[in-house]
């Protein structure tokens, strides 16, 4: 069984930066995505970053160019720097793991990013 566990949020003034880690223990099998998304209050989750276990990189067009997604697979780690925050990046953000070989989707528990003055 896969856990995440995610750490970095908090309250930051709009403009400032965030970085948000998730440590995953348990067996991960190869290929998989490890991803970060976000849900406002009365809001669908959406996908704010991903990447694959070969380093292949996906944004949500609302963070392109301000947000970092970054990954180690030997330390079972994955980062997400956030550059230039605004109000409407407030939200839970949830890592999150897809197994692609068993086909398990894994999630955390979520930490909470409020971008306010």
């Amino acid at each position: 069984q896969v856990q995440l566990v995610e750490s970095g949020g908090g309250l930051v003034q709009p403009g400032g930066s965030l970085r948000l880690s998730c440590a995953a223990s348990g067996r991960i099998y190869s290929p998989n995505t490890m991803g970060w998304y976000r849900q406002a209050p009365g809001k669908e989750r959406e996908l704010v970053a991903s990447t694959t276990n070969v380093g292949a990189t996906d944004y949500g067009d609302s963070v392109k160019g301000r947000f970092t997604a970054s990954r180690d697979n030997a330390k079972k780690t994955m980062h997400l720097q956030m550059n230039s925050l605004k109000p409407e990046d407030t939200a839970v953000y949830y890592c999150n793991l897809q197994d692609h070989y068993t086909l398990r989707d894994y999630w955390g528990q979520g930490t909470q990013v409020t971008v306010s003055s």
